[in-house]
């Protein structure tokens, strides 16, 4: 038997500051469903995932939560996997940058590099943008701007190791142009290729380590440095498989050998730059072969708007699948990214998706045929020995399915695969109203009939099933179970003479309802309360993050002016509000050595009772004021204008103390 043939695909390693959102998670289901595909049609696939878990970001971020950089990724890393997992993405590796083989091959690369010279030390000048780990020069931020992220930039100065980029760039270009599927889609090869490679003054060297940080691989040969956090990132693809710098291609490990060069990057287009111009330079400079493919898929906006957490349009895939089933999210995931353009999502349009196709067509069709077969023939599933002409439309409209789903997967069109699928089991669903088993079912004369329509519904559904096993395949296996098949992968369909291939005399199953029909009313009802709460949550959070401005119009004053205000501590001993006057409390203070009467602003925020007996701050050597009639000889010390609190002393503290 000859060996399988090998896929290699990986998806972009999750950077491990945060739980990923949905449009994130978009790409390991994705990338699931396309290894999952590659499995049912014979490759020997190996799918690789994890996490980068280095630089500054991560840093400050585990800083800010008062523990270690590495209890810090420790738990997002296992949160991204859990998600992964929960999602049933069926990887094969998942690699974290923290790992040690992984550290220790970064390191050999470093040190490679810069003994062939390809890498040099000098200093950086320019802006960095900390959520992106990425340098820009004065002309790419552009009004202080990320040009990637949008999020302000700093200016960074600091010493650095280079890599010599151009040095390899024209190689790289030739590359490009020799091998026009080397970067997918089209439109993505045009912006890398004019917005870097055929710029004036040409591919810039990059700097490749830092020091104003520590969280990182250090350069061993010069431990004030860390490795900058793309070259640690992007070695995952042949870390993961064994790689050593150290070896000829001939001696890597078997594993490497039999799957490098990868066949397929999957990554979002924000990071076309790192994979399709720097990846591809380093590997020239390890001299390996390139990857076969980097595919930069769009992005996932909440409606049009990109999601955000200030916005509170955030959606993650598990909260969401607490709704709709891993399976309602996934493939609202693949049936709703466009190839080149960003995809949407919205609550309205998951729900539609998930009552029409999810509900009405295929859960709809599985459930009235195996229904109609209980009831009609106690579930046994009769030979096919009635055909009609009609019967061969719904056979084409299958082959049809599989040709559709095959030519789009390859070419990466997911969307376009599942939509093949699901006109097929619209064909299907038109079927039965054609044929009217119920009908047939009246008339003794037409049982065989009847056995045969049912017959090539359950054979319809038995290739939409198949079919959609890369897609949501915790459904389509239930499926096919349910209707007491083993002929369940790719190889039992494909052109009409596959038809037909559930045995006569089998037993089908129960059905029951897969997806539950959503009342999307009340279901929006609750999910825009819920949004609400989150946007006002981020909003506050924002909001208690800010800075607050400094105050204008003070005059500076000097030590004599100071020591001329005498601040002097009292305790209310009596208090009462001021007829006529809302904002107005009267009060009683004792300053040990005499009691006065002050009238003060406060009675928005306090009551008379919450003050009598609290100890205070007092202006003791104003001149007396009338406000409302009533004079007033002091003034109580309080902060804030929305909110006035007023300053309250301990209850020891001494009466007629002078404050300093």
């Amino acid at each position: 038997m000859a060996d399988k043939q090998k896929y290699y695909i990986t998806t972009a390693i999750a950077y491990a500051s945060k739980k990923p959102h949905f449009g994130n998670t978009y790409e390991a289901i994705a990338t699931d469903a396309m290894a999952r595909y590659k499995r049912e049609m014979g490759y020997d696939v190996f799918m690789c995932t994890g996490t980068d878990e280095h630089g500054q970001k991560i840093e400050e971020l585990a800083k800010a939560a008062g523990i270690t950089p590495k209890a810090y990724v420790d738990g997002v890393a296992g949160e991204i996997r859990e998600l992964w997992d929960k999602m049933n993405v069926n990887y094969d590796h998942f690699i974290r940058t923290t790992d040690d083989y992984h550290e220790a091959v970064v390191q050999k690369i470093f040190k490679k590099f810069y003994e062939q010279g390809d890498i040099y030390k000098g200093k950086y000048e320019g802006w960095y943008c900390t959520p992106c780990e990425s340098f820009f020069t004065e002309t790419q931020a552009e009004g202080g701007k990320c040009p990637d992220c949008g999020r302000p930039v700093a200016k960074a100065e600091e010493e650095a190791y280079f890599f010599k980029m151009s040095k390899y760039a024209d190689r790289l270009m030739a590359h490009i142009e020799a091998n026009p599927e080397f970067i997918q889609p089209e439109s993505r090869k045009k912006e890398m290729v004019n917005n870097f490679l055929k710029v004036e003054g040409g591919l810039q060297d990059l700097c490749v380590s830092r020091t104003s940080f520590s969280w990182g691989i250090p350069v061993d040969f010069d431990p004030r440095h860390v490795t900058y956090v793309w070259l640690d990132a992007l070695t995952n693809y042949i870390t993961a498989i064994g790689y050593d710098p150290d070896k000829s291609f001939e001696e890597q490990s078997e594993k490497f050998k039999k799957y490098w060069p990868a066949d397929v990057h999957v990554i979002g287009k924000d990071i076309l730059r790192f994979h399709t111009i720097y990846w591809p330079i380093f590997l020239m400079a390890l001299d390996i072969p390139l990857p076969k493919q980097i595919f930069g898929h769009p992005w996932f906006n909440f409606g049009a708007d990109k999601m955000s957490k200030s916005r509170g349009n955030v959606i993650y895939a598990d909260e969401l699948a607490d709704r709709f089933g891993i399976d309602g999210v996934r493939y609202y995931a693949l049936s709703e990214m466009p190839f080149a353009s960003d995809g949407s999502i919205t609550y309205e349009t998951v729900i539609k998706r998930y009552n029409t196709d999810l509900v009405n067509n295929l859960g709809n069709l599985v459930k009235r045929t195996l229904d109609m077969q209980k009831k009609y023939f106690d579930k046994v599933v009769q030979a096919p020995t009635a055909p009609e002409a009609l019967d061969e439309e719904l056979k084409a409209a299958c082959a049809k399915a599989y040709d559709g789903v095959v030519k789009n997967m390859d070419a990466f069109r997911i969307a376009d695969a599942l939509e093949c699928v699901f006109e097929m089991l619209s064909r299907a669903n038109k079927y039965i109203d054609e044929t009217t088993p119920w009908t047939l079912a009246k008339d003794e004369a037409q049982r065989e009939r009847l056995g045969t329509v049912l017959y090539n519904l359950l054979e319809a559904i038995r290739w939409g099933a198949v079919l959609l096993k890369p897609f949501i395949p915790a459904t389509a296996e239930e499926i096919l179970a349910t209707i007491g098949t083993d002929k369940t992968d790719y190889t039992t369909v494909g052109c009409v003479k596959c038809f037909g291939k559930i045995e006569a005399g089998s037993v089908v199953g129960d059905s029951r309802v897969m997806f539950a029909r959503i009342d999307e009313a009340k279901m929006l009802s609750e999910l825009e309360a819920e949004m609400a709460a989150k946007k006002a949550a981020a909003e506050a959070a924002a909001k208690a993050e800010e800075k607050p401005e400094k105050p204008e119009g003070c005059a500076l004053i000097g030590i004599e002016d100071f020591m001329g205000v005498e601040l002097r501590t009292a305790k209310i001993i009596e208090c009462e509000k001021v007829p006529k006057a809302k904002k107005l409390l009267k009060l009683k203070i004792d300053l040990g050595y005499e009691e006065r009467q002050v009238v003060s602003g406060i009675a928005k925020w306090y009551q008379p009772e919450d003050l009598i007996g609290k100890k205070i701050i007092v202006v003791a050597n104003l001149k007396p004021a009338t406000l409302c009639g009533i004079e007033s000889n002091g003034m109580i010390l309080a902060s804030g204008e929305e909110t006035v609190r007023v300053v309250f002393l301990a209850e020891d503290t001494p009466l007629g103390e002078r404050v300093r």
